[in-house]
């Protein structure tokens, strides 16, 4: 792994550093819109007190937070593919270059002794998984990944009562933050409930240090920070456009990785770019969470 020096400095002297994903800029946002999202993402991290590190694989290497050049590169060149951890050998062979999804980076967060991590939403199973077996590596990696991943649930594209289910057989903790609700992505109520709250950051961290008392510091940790009222997606606009996507997708024959994608492209032209600035204003409330989370975990 390359690991960039401002984030090398940090780790070294116990300070907060936040892991950020790389698919939101090569795969999620659209361009141009992707490099100037990714730009503040990192400043949201920074507003804190914490150290942003946006991983991705640059010619095969594995980069634990990058330069203003790579971040360029990355989302403005086209040649990323996404990987998951099952990729990752294939394309450090090739010297490929790929965006990191939740499973990846979270994985390569870990090694790198990056404790706190944010994103939008995790994956999980999908509709029919009961026929297709669909379901993201994000679930399985967090069973044996020690990290904290501060997202706005899962997209609501997914089965999420499965995938709360299969969160709980795999021994990932849930914790909302200031909701007893698990969010849904575009939505700050999916209809399920979380059995954890906390209220501060440091509430947070405390439970990410009791961790090791309890010998469950081998498994990932859920926050999950509902989307702002203000922001919220529309749930009548929301139901339609999903309904309809979900109808194209069948028709199309999109199946496996691809579903998310599509469904998130129909979103986007469904809702006339409601879904995305959405998006947006999730990734960056969840950015600063993770900061404000891992300043109070470094400061023990």
């Amino acid at each position: 792994m390359r690991v960039h020096p401002e984030v090398a400095d940090a780790l070294a002297a116990g300070r907060a550093v936040v892991a950020l994903e790389s698919t939101i800029i090569t795969h999620g946002l659209p361009r141009p819109d992707n490099l100037r999202v990714a730009r503040e993402i990192e400043t949201a991290v920074r507003s804190t007190g914490a150290v942003p590190a946006t991983i991705a694989i640059i010619g095969g290497q594995p980069h634990i937070g990058l330069d203003g050049e790579a971040l360029h590169h990355l989302a403005t060149a086209g040649t990323a593919v996404k990987v998951s951890v099952r990729d990752l050998a294939m394309l450090a062979a090739t010297g490929g270059h790929g965006a990191t999804t939740v499973a990846s980076t979270a994985h390569l967060a870990a090694a790198a002794g990056i404790a706190v991590f944010a994103t939008g939403g995790l994956g999980g199973v999908h509709r029919g998984a009961r026929e297709n077996f669909d379901e993201s590596a994000d679930l399985t990696t967090l069973s044996r990944t020690p990290v904290l991943v501060v997202c706005s649930g899962v997209k609501s594209i997914l089965d999420i009562g499965a995938t709360l289910e299969r969160l709980e057989t795999l021994g990932v903790g849930v914790i909302g933050y200031r909701t007893a609700r698990f969010p849904a992505f575009y939505l700050a109520d999916s209809g399920f409930p979380i059995d954890w709250q906390v209220h501060t950051a440091a509430q947070a961290a405390a439970v990410l240090r009791a961790r090791a008392g309890v010998h469950t510091e081998g498994y990932g940790l859920i926050l999950a920070n509902p989307v702002d009222a203000d922001a919220e997606l529309d749930r009548a606009l929301h139901d339609r456009v999903l309904a309809d996507g979900l109808a194209a997708a069948a028709a199309a024959g999109i199946r496996g990785k691809e579903v998310t994608p599509f469904l998130l492209d129909h979103f986007h032209r469904g809702t006339r770019g409601a879904s995305v600035a959405t998006n947006v204003a999730l990734v960056l409330a969840n950015a600063r969470l993770a900061g404000e989370v891992a300043v109070a975990y470094a400061a023990g």
